[in-house]
């Protein structure tokens, strides 16, 4: 670890969480920096509670990619998003980064088709109130020598609900049925594919590197394709008022800056993608 160049290196917080697992599983072997993984307890390259605790010896990074957060709970757990922007900046500064990736969520948006990142964020739900309010708190930091860039994530397969059925044949999954007949339809990125883009944005020069970014396959996929692709079978309930038919990312953007890092654009390719990244610590 402290035998690699400062821009060679990645710090990663987050790296018990459910992404984070995925993450390490995925990531590039040969290809990209090398990613010194951060928790606040469990397996990790840096084991650090958080604050008030003071912080702990950090080997030169150049990007450190904030990945922790809180995806569910009550409201008081949701809101520590922004808390974790303050602590997230000042590892960056104790291991010299440069820039700061920061996660954030399709969630924001609100409901709708091919959404790019000019969009107005109009969230529905606890998790995109709480991941908009965390985007506002980066947008207000002090300009300190830090490029702060918010990645607005898609569903990673793996990672998102469906996970643990997908990973059951035997288990039905409830899927919503709208008017229309068809089940929802959501942007998602292939956990294989995600890990090479935060490694090919890392070693993109910083004034190369927009301010938002959607993260997603080219398409959204219905999520019925998904679970058929896995072999599990859908249990069919209607949709009720809340429910969002569509919410899907213009890719565009990412498409530009890093061409060709998203290889699995189909339910199957993701799938495959994900289990073969399972496959390595089986």
């Amino acid at each position: 670890m402290q035998g690699a160049a400062p821009a060679s290196r990645c710090l990663i917080t987050g790296a018990n969480g459910r992404l984070g697992r995925l993450l390490r599983m995925a990531w590039p072997v040969d290809d990209g920096p090398q990613p010194i993984w951060l928790a606040r307890r469990g397996d990790a390259d840096i084991l650090w509670p958080g604050a008030p605790t003071p912080l702990p010896d950090l080997p030169l990074c150049e990007t450190m990619v904030a990945l922790w957060g809180q995806t569910s709970g009550d409201a008081q757990t949701i809101a520590q998003n922004v808390g974790l922007v303050a602590q997230g900046v000042r590892l960056a500064h104790a291991c010299g980064a440069k820039r700061v990736f920061h996660i954030s969520t399709a969630a924001i948006y609100g409901p709708g088709h091919t959404m790019d990142e000019s969009r107005i964020p109009a969230p529905v739900n606890a998790y995109g109130h709480a991941k908009l309010d965390m985007e506002h708190t980066v947008a207000a930091l002090p300009r300190d020598g830090l490029h702060h860039v918010i990645l607005r994530l898609a569903n990673v397969v793996g990672a998102d609900s469906l996970a643990p059925a997908l990973n059951d044949p035997t288990r039905g999954v409830t899927l919503d049925r709208f008017a229309d007949g068809a089940g929802p339809r959501r942007s998602y990125v292939a956990p294989g594919d995600l890990a090479r883009v935060l490694a090919g944005l890392a070693r993109l020069a910083t004034d190369d590197l927009p301010d938002l970014l959607n993260i997603a396959a080219p398409a959204p996929v219905a999520m019925e394709d998904l679970v058929r692709a896995a072999g599990c079978p859908i249990i069919w309930r209607a949709a009720p008022p809340e429910a969002q038919a569509e919410v899907s990312l213009d890719g565009n953007r990412l498409a530009r800056l890093l061409p060709g890092a998203v290889h699995h654009v189909t339910p199957r390719e993701m799938l495959a993608d994900w289990r073969s990244a399972q496959a390595r610590t089986a």
